[in-house]
């Protein structure tokens, strides 16, 4: 399954991501791997970023709150597409998603920025 809004027509206009806070989520950003688009919590499969919503120690939040705002601005940027993989879902209900602008992963971007790493199957603590 691919979403894209990539495809979008020209006079449909491409949604703006905030940070998430106490309102209605339609299309925020909840850390540096979620976020919600058109109402639906998306999680980035292929990568764990630092814990915010609370973070383990000082280290962990100054990394949690550069990844979040990093999500922010890459999904900002320009249309990118949403790509399925073996599994629809995570344990929390959220949709499992790698996040694709061109031939790049975003997530893989967020991995080479020093915010995020790979996800091996397991969250690793980040103190």
């Amino acid at each position: 399954m691919v979403l894209a809004w990539s495809n979008l027509g020209a006079t449909e206009a491409i949604p703006r991501f905030s940070i998430c806070g106490d309102e209605r989520r339609v299309n925020c950003v909840v850390d540096g791997d979620t976020f919600w688009m058109d109402g639906v919590k998306i999680r980035i499969a292929d990568i764990d970023a630092p814990e915010i919503h609370p973070a383990r120690c000082a280290g962990e939040q100054d990394l949690g709150d550069a990844a979040t705002l990093r999500l922010q601005d890459l999904l900002n940027d320009g249309p990118f597409e949403l790509r399925a993989i073996d599994r629809d879902e995570d344990q929390y209900g959220r949709k499992l998603r790698l996040i694709e602008r061109g031939d790049q992963s975003i997530g893989e971007e967020l991995v080479k920025e020093g915010v995020a790493r790979r996800w091996e199957g397991r969250r690793r603590p980040w103190c």
